[in-house]
């Protein structure tokens, strides 16, 4: 049986994540892990927290914290939200840990020895304001390529486009906004990318049927524009300290890139798992060799991460010549947009995880979300689509349908599954109908195309509402309770299936809509088929109740309301 190995882009460690990152990356993740161990498959999903570079050091100089302490508080507010939010990681690690730290230092080791890592002089940005070497992300300035004023030292997030602090015109200090840099030299060690064009190429191609066009253009596109080798070591304190063992004595001081240490924290955090579990070796069984061949790996993120996990961090697995796990499928997202303007942690624009769910439950923000996933674009969020979705699609849909079926039954069946009658040719269209829907929405999220496969479940629920205003069972009930008892008997079974189909994209709703019918079990299993087995699987006499209202309606004012609060102001 294969089992399916699952990691999202870590979050950064600097702040709670928007709503932007959450979809990107996490939720995603997490909605296909669920599919996953619903359909019986021994999954594991992964996360961690990015701990490491120059905008950690400086958010815990601004909350008047050292480095270690932030981060270790940091970690534990964003692994709490993640679990109000649903998010079914099997381990939440940190990138300075332990692990992360003997592996990165494992690769670097090996990587060295095979020649593949060198010493090289580089010219680096001095602030003179801040009195040091200023980090690549921490130097901005226009893209020599198109002109994006804002452009980063590392990478351009406008074009993609990676960059050195020297490309850029008229570089400043992030810091300070202080042009008073100059450019020093200092000793640091590269990853000779540039080796690994052809084999990264043909590995990429391989591909070329079960990855997303985002993540195939962006991964040719640093290709064909010619690879550059990669500085992998930094000129600051908090980091993965360089072996002495490494660079003949000139990297004294110097730690690991955090792009360098970031991905292979995906290794470490499955390490820190078993340790945590007291599971030995098993973490290798999903990562090395042999007893990894039946793993399929699948791996999320935004599109600003693509070129880090199509070249960089491919090219330390390659390098290593050992037999690490390399990803199967790759889901890369576009950017989702905050009202016409861009999320910004930095600029804390847009809204925030931790103040989501003081607006709202979970489930509100995961449908809406994953029903708008930016996959094929960019996507945007504004206050008025958002109330819109919840009112029609969670409220008026699923939650009506819901309620007024067990509600029904509860008044007019004393809140028992009825025996009497039989299924007609209503109920025997329904059920060919949900048979090819089922199997779409399962196709569809198999083959991670989330847009698709919640249009898909919004249809099911749809057909769910059409069917009963059909069977009308509260018309039939003055003259043909047994027709009556048929509508109703299969209202309850649809409101079964809806209970499985909906958990891994609203786990919440979903659990509280099986439990209408009977005790659900941790994991919600995939629903069996054919749909007339399952749609008919509830025993006459079973009780069920009526659960509270699912999905309250966004008001007008509450729109009016956040968008004050928020800033969001609709651009035409």
């Amino acid at each position: 049986m294969t089992r399916i190995l699952i990691t999202s882009a870590l979050p950064y460690i600097n702040g709670v994540k928007h709503l932007g990152n959450l979809v990107g990356s996490m939720l995603p993740a997490d909605v296909y892990a669920r599919f996953r161990r619903a359909r019986g498959d021994e999954t594991l999903f992964i996360c961690a927290t990015d701990e490491h570079g120059t905008p950690a050091e400086l958010a815990a100089l601004e909350a008047g914290q050292d480095v270690a302490t932030y981060c270790r508080e940091q970690h534990a507010i964003q692994k709490e939200i993640g679990k109000r939010f649903a998010l079914s990681w099997d381990f939440f690690g940190r990138s300075s840990s332990v692990q992360n730290r003997e592996l990165t230092q494992h690769f670097a080791r090996v990587l060295w020895k095979r020649g593949h890592l060198d010493v090289r002089t580089t010219k680096q940005v001095y602030s003179h304001a801040e009195k040091r070497f200023l980090p690549d992300r921490y130097v901005i300035g226009s893209c020599p390529y198109c002109g994006y004023e804002r452009a980063r030292g590392d990478q351009c997030e406008n074009c993609t486009r990676v960059l050195d602090p020297t490309d850029l015109i008229d570089p400043r200090s992030a810091v300070s906004g202080s042009g008073e840099i100059e450019i020093r030299e200092s000793a640091h060690l590269f990853l000779k990318q540039s080796e690994f064009v052809e084999q990264l190429r043909a590995w990429i191609e391989s591909h070329e049927n079960d990855w997303p066009n985002l993540v195939l253009s962006i991964a040719r596109k640093w290709l064909d524009e010619g690879l550059k080798d990669r500085g992998i070591t930094r000129d600051l304190e908090w980091g993965i300290p360089v072996p002495d063992d490494i660079g003949d004595g000139k990297l004294k001081g110097k730690v690991f890139y955090v792009w360098f240490d970031a991905p292979i924290e995906y290794i470490g955090a499955t390490k820190e798992w078993a340790d945590a579990g007291g599971k030995g070796d098993a973490w290798r069984g999903w990562w090395y060799g042999e007893a990894a061949k039946d793993v399929r790996y699948y791996e999320f993120m935004g599109k600003d991460n693509i070129p880090f996990h199509t070249v960089g961090f491919p090219v330390t697995i390659m390098a290593s010549g050992e037999p690490w796990k390399l990803v199967d499928r790759l889901k890369g997202a576009n950017y989702i947009n905050y009202d016409g303007g861009k999320f910004s942690t930095s600029q804390k624009r847009g809204v925030f995880m931790d103040t989501a769910l003081e607006l709202l439950p979970a489930d509100y923000w995961r449908y809406y979300l994953m029903a708008n996933m930016p996959e094929s674009s960019d996507s945007n969020f504004t206050w008025e689509h958002f109330a819109g979705v919840v009112n029609k699609d969670l409220a008026d849909v699923l939650g009506n349908f819901v309620n007024r079926i067990t509600k029904f039954t509860a008044a007019r069946f004393e809140g028992c599954v009825p025996g009497e009658g039989s299924y007609g040719a209503e109920e025997t269209g329904l059920i060919v109908e949900l048979d090819h829907r089922v199997a779409q929405y399962s196709a569809h999220l198999e083959q991670i195309e989330f847009r698709k496969a919640l249009a898909e479940l919004r249809a099911i629920w749809v057909a769910g509402n059409e069917y009963l205003t059909r069977a009308a069972p509260w018309t039939h009930i003055k003259s043909d309770r047994a027709k009556a008892a048929a509508g109703v008997r299969m209202g309850l079974n649809l409101v079964h299936l809806l209970g499985h189909l909906s958990w891994p994209v609203i786990p919440t709703a979903a659990r509280a809509i099986h439990e209408a019918i009977q005790p659900a079990p941790k994991v919600i299993p995939w629903p069996g088929e054919p749909m007339a087995e399952f749609l008919d699987a509830l025993e006459a006499g079973q009780q069920i109740h009526a659960p509270d209202v699912l999905f309250a309606k966004v008001t007008d004012e509450q729109v009016v309301e956040w968008k004050v609060r928020f800033g969001g102001e609709t651009k035409p």
